[in-house]
């Protein structure tokens, strides 16, 4: 057993290499610039003022697009529900007329029995067919015609109030869909609203200081183009001024030399329509002159506050003239207007999506509700793109 021991391999107890500290560090540093380089690929861009006003601006725009959906949806849910209260009133009348008329036939059919009764079984076929229950009951002949017609006035009734019950059903699931129309609508506008709103808290305090400085030049663009308006209509009202003055008195002289007055008033009946719709006019703008400084809100219609269209609805009703409650309706009001041609009072609607609308004051500006956060202000009509205008009455 020695000798066999003796030839026995010793085995070699081998130990675990232990990483020498240089190979470690280099791994841990390699793994750390992959992970940066990772992050940093992976990170946006911070966008630029000018984009980030863009987007803000964009975002206001498509808020004030669902704001008029919100309109619509509110309008069209509060008319929609009148219409079902309507119906379940007329639903409620009928049933009773209903209820009269059965009570009615069934004392005549009592009548035809000496117990003064009738059989349960014989109620259920009246219930379902007053005609059938009579006719296989074996008593429409012995009714008087004063009985039959009452048999066919109830069965007219019971297909009439069959046909409003449909209806109110119909209504109420249509009611129903505008409700969530309207929920949709809302929280579309919060959403857009909520976005802008983050856009901008984000912004560092220099950030927001070019942003402002961004904004100052842009309404001070639509100022300039304002007063270059006003110049021209100034000038354009000086010289309608000239020609009128001129030419009354070529009436005048003329008028002079033949020895008659009847050319004094000449053109006086052209302008009727003019000055009917400028005594309008006067009463818009000094209702919305009245709701300056009042807050921008979405959806609301005064008093206290307004949007955009509700403003503009409001102001021409002070002038005895129903406007629809949204701009997308607004626009469709009146006679179209080149914006070259705009009178005080004028609708001019902004952006290719009709979002916006403001009242038309002359010079160049309107009076509007812009947005949430500010009120009720005079402002550049060419602050935003102009879609068209429009004169309601």
């Amino acid at each position: 057993m020695a000798a066999l021991a003796s030839h026995r391999k010793t085995r070699t107890r081998t130990r675990p290499r232990t990483k020498s500290p240089a190979v470690g560090f280099t791994t841990a540093a390699l793994a750390g610039v992959t992970l940066l380089s990772t992050q940093s690929a992976q990170a946006e861009p911070r966008p630029s003022i000018e984009e980030v006003q863009k987007k803000v601006d964009d975002l206001y725009r498509q808020a004030g697009s669902a704001t008029q959906q919100y309109n619509k949806a509110k309008e069209e849910t509060s008319q929609q529900r009148r219409e079902v209260g309507r119906i379940l009133d007329d639903v409620a009348k009928r049933t009773e007329s209903l209820n009269e008329a059965r009570r009615t036939l069934g004392s005549y059919a009592a009548a035809q029995y000496r117990t003064g009764a009738v059989t349960p079984t014989a109620a259920l076929l009246f219930a379902d067919s007053p005609q059938a229950y009579f006719d296989q009951t074996h008593l429409m002949d012995r009714l008087s015609d004063e009985q039959r017609g009452a048999v066919a006035d109830f069965e007219k009734q019971q297909a009439a109030a069959a046909k409003q019950r449909a209806k109110a059903t119909e209504s109420l699931e249509t009611l129903t869909a505008s409700q969530q129309s309207l929920r949709t609508s809302k929280e579309t506008v919060q959403k857009k609203l909520a976005e802008a709103r983050k856009l901008l808290t984000e912004l560092t305090a220099e950030e927001k200081a070019r942003l402002a400085e961004l904004e100052r030049k842009k309404a001070e663009e639509a100022r300039r183009k304002a007063e270059e308006r006003a110049k021209a209509e100034a000038e354009a009202k000086a010289k309608a001024e000239a020609e009128r003055r001129a030419q009354e008195q070529a009436q005048q002289q003329e008028s002079a030399g033949s020895g008659t007055g009847s050319g004094a008033d000449t053109g006086t009946g052209s302008s009727t329509g003019s000055g009917t719709y400028a005594a309008k006019a006067e009463k818009v703008l000094a209702f919305a002159r009245a709701q300056i400084g009042k807050p921008y809100v979405w959806g609301a219609t005064g008093p206290s506050s307004f949007d955009c269209s509700g403003l503009t609805q409001a102001a021409w009703k002070a002038a005895g003239v129903e406007l629809p409650r949204t701009t997308w309706d607004q626009v469709e009001v009146g006679t179209r207007v080149a914006t070259a041609d705009l009178l005080p009072g004028d609708l001019v609607f902004f952006y290719d999506d009709i979002s916006h609308v403001g009242i038309y004051i002359g010079g160049g500006k309107m009076i509007h509700a812009p947005k949430p956060g500010t009120n009720v202000r005079e402002e550049s009509i060419y602050y935003m793109p102009i879609y068209g205008s429009v004169r309601p009455a």
